[in-house]
C-alpha cells in the first residue's frame, strides 16, 4: 500500500533538515579586523570552522546586512588546512534567506572538499565596502578637519554558533568618541573590543566609532578606459574621468589666500595630487583636461611600472567636480600572446590606474584589429558584456570593440582580464591600410599632374586672327 505525506509536512522536515545541516557547523573562533584608513573599509576576517554533527559538509554560508551587501565590493575566502592555503575563491552569488532574517544576503561557499565530522578548517575572509563611511557633520568650513562615522554589529554576523569572538577598528588618527562596552580597550589608533564568548547565531549590539580621516575622498562617478590593439606593435590606452570629493561638504566658500598661507591648515580636507601606477614600459604619456595639457605633472618609470603623479588645477574639496584624461601606449609583444591553437590572447588589467580610487560606473573598451571574430572574454568577477563595432581611420568594414561595464570599482579589482581572440589574422590586413594611403598619394600625383598639362582657359584668340589684326 502506498504512503503519502501531505505537501506541508514534506516541506517542514526539509526545514528541519535544513536547520540541522546548519547546526552541524560552528565557529569556534574569529577575529576580525576593520580598516578605517581610507574611504574604502576593508574587512578581514580569520575564522575557525568545526564540524560537530555526524555528517561530511561540502557548503560554508556568509551573511551580511543588507545595507553592507549592497555596497560589498569584492570579497576573497581563502580555505586553509593545517595552516596551509588550500583553495580560494571570490563569491559572487547571493541569496535572500526566508525566514525571520529577512534584512540579511548570504553568500554561499563550496568548499573545494567535504569537511568532515569531528574536523577543523581555516577561512579567512577578506572583504571590500564602500559608502559607508559618512561625514558627521556633513559640511565643514576650509579650516575644519573632517570627521567620520562608521556603523557595524560587534559581534560578527554568521547563521552559525560562535565561541570566542573579538574586533578591532584601525583608526587613522584621533578618535571623537565610541560605543562603550566592558570588554574594550584603547591602545593608540587601535580600538579593540572582546572576546565575546559563546554567542547564537545572528547576534546583533551596533557599535559606533566617530573619528577623524581627512585622507582623499576620490570617487569616479564615470570613468572611461579605451583600449586599442594595434599589429603594428603599439597597445594605445585612453583614461577618461569626472571625479568628485566623496567627503564632507565645503560650507562658507573657499579663500585661496588662506589656501596658499598655510595649504594643511586651511585645507587638511581637501586633495591636490593623484598618483596613478601605469604598467611597465609605458610611453608617450600624456595628462591633460578640457582647457588643454596639464604640465604640472611628474612622471616616474622603473622595471616594476610607471608612476604619474598629477597634480589638479586646483584643490578639490567636498562636493567639488574635476574632469580629465591621461593617455599612455605599451608595447604590444607584452599583452598580446598566441595560444597553442593559433589564437590571439589580450592579457591586460581591469580597473583604474588611480591609487584608492572608488568608481561608481566603469567601463572598458577594448578595440580589436579588423578582421577579428569569434570574441570571448574571461574574468575573475563579473561584468556586463556588449560588443559594438567602430570605423577608424581607413577603415573598410570596421573594428570589432569588445565592452566591460562594472559598477562599484575597487582598488582590489585590478587583476588581469582575458580577451580570447579565435582567428587567425592575416596579414595582408597590416598592408591595407598602408597600400590605401600609398594609391590615394599616388591619385593625387596623377591629378596634379594632369592639372599641370590641362589648358583650361575658357577662350583664345586664334593665330589667324593674331595675323589680321597685325596686317591692320
Amino acid at each position: 500500500m502506498e504512503c503519502r505525506l501531505p505537501f506541508s509536512l514534506v516541506v517542514f522536515c526539509l526545514v528541519i533538515l535544513s536547520s540541522t545541516v546548519r547546526s552541524e557547523l560552528v565557529i569556534s573562533s574569529v577575529e576580525k579586523f576593520v580598516d578605517l584608513h581610507s574611504h574604502i573599509v576593508r574587512v578581514v576576517s580569520f575564522l575557525k570552522v568545526e564540524n560537530q554533527g555526524p555528517y561530511d559538509v561540502s557548503e560554508f554560508v556568509l551573511a551580511f546586512p543588507d545595507a553592507q551587501a549592497k555596497n560589498l565590493a569584492t570579497m576573497l575566502v581563502i580555505y586553509l588546512e593545517e595552516g596551509k592555503i588550500i583553495y580560494s575563491e571570490f563569491p559572487t552569488s547571493s541569496t535572500k534567506p526566508k525566514s525571520k532574517q529577512s534584512n540579511m544576503t548570504f553568500y554561499p561557499v563550496t568548499l573545494p572538499k567535504k569537511l568532515e565530522k569531528g574536523k577543523t578548517a581555516g577561512l579567512d575572509v577578506y572583504v571590500v565596502l564602500t559608502n559607508l563611511l559618512k561625514p558627521l557633520p556633513k559640511e565643514i568650513t576650509q579650516a575644519e578637519s573632517q570627521l567620520l562615522v562608521y556603523t557595524d554589529n560587534i559581534y560578527y554576523t554568521s547563521p552559525y554558533h560562535i565561541r570566542n569572538q573579538s574586533i578591532v577598528f584601525r583608526l587613522p588618527g584621533r578618535i571623537e568618541s565610541y560605543s562603550e562596552y566592558s570588554e574594550m580597550r584603547l591602545v593608540e589608533s587601535e580600538l579593540r573590543y572582546g572576546p565575546f564568548e559563546e554567542q547564537p547565531p545572528f547576534s546583533y549590539s551596533p557599535v559606533v566609532v566617530h573619528f577623524e580621516n581627512n585622507n582623499s575622498f576620490a570617487v569616479a562617478s564615470n570613468f572611461v578606459q579605451e583600449i586599442e590593439i594595434s599589429h603594428w606593435g603599439n597597445v594605445q590606452v585612453t583614461e577618461q574621468y569626472t571625479i568628485i570629493h566623496g567627503g564632507a561638504h565645503l560650507k562658507n566658500g573657499f579663500s585661496r589666500i588662506d589656501y596658499q598661507a598655510n595649504p594643511s591648515m586651511s585645507g587638511a580636507s581637501s586633495f591636490r595630487t593623484l598618483v596613478a601606477r601605469l604598467p611597465p614600459m609605458s610611453h608617450s604619456v600624456y595628462y591633460r583636461d578640457e582647457i588643454g595639457n596639464i604640465s604640472t605633472s611628474h612622471l616616474r618609470g622603473d622595471s616594476q611600472g610607471t608612476q604619474l603623479e598629477m597634480e589638479l588645477r586646483f584643490p578639490m574639496f567636498g562636493g567639488w567636480k574635476i574632469s580629465f584624461s591621461i593617455g599612455y601606449s605599451l608595447p604590444l609583444h607584452d599583452f598580446l600572446f598566441e595560444s597553442d591553437a593559433g589564437n590571439n590572447v589580450l592579457n591586460i588589467t581591469f580597473g583604474s590606474s588611480i591609487e584608492e580610487i572608488v568608481v561608481e560606473n566603469q567601463i572598458v573598451r577594448v578595440v580589436l584589429p579588423q578582421g577579428s571574430k569569434d570574441i570571448s572574454v574571461k574574468s575573475r568577477f563579473p561584468t556586463k558584456k556588449s560588443q559594438e563595432l567602430k570605423y577608424s581611420h581607413l577603415d573598410i568594414v570596421g573594428r570589432p570593440v569588445v565592452v566591460l561595464e562594472k559598477d562599484n570599482v575597487v582598488p582590489e579589482h585590478k587583476r588581469y582580464f582575458q580577451v580570447y581572440i579565435y582567428y587567425k589574422f592575416n596579414n595582408i590586413f597590416l598592408l591595407g591600410k598602408a597600400m590605401m594611403l600609398i594609391l590615394g598619394i599616388f591619385l593625387l600625383f596623377l591629378m596634379c599632374i594632369l592639372y599641370m598639362h590641362a589648358d583650361l582657359a575658357l577662350s583664345k584668340t586664334s593665330s589667324w586672327e593674331e595675323e589680321t589684326e597685325g596686317r591692320k
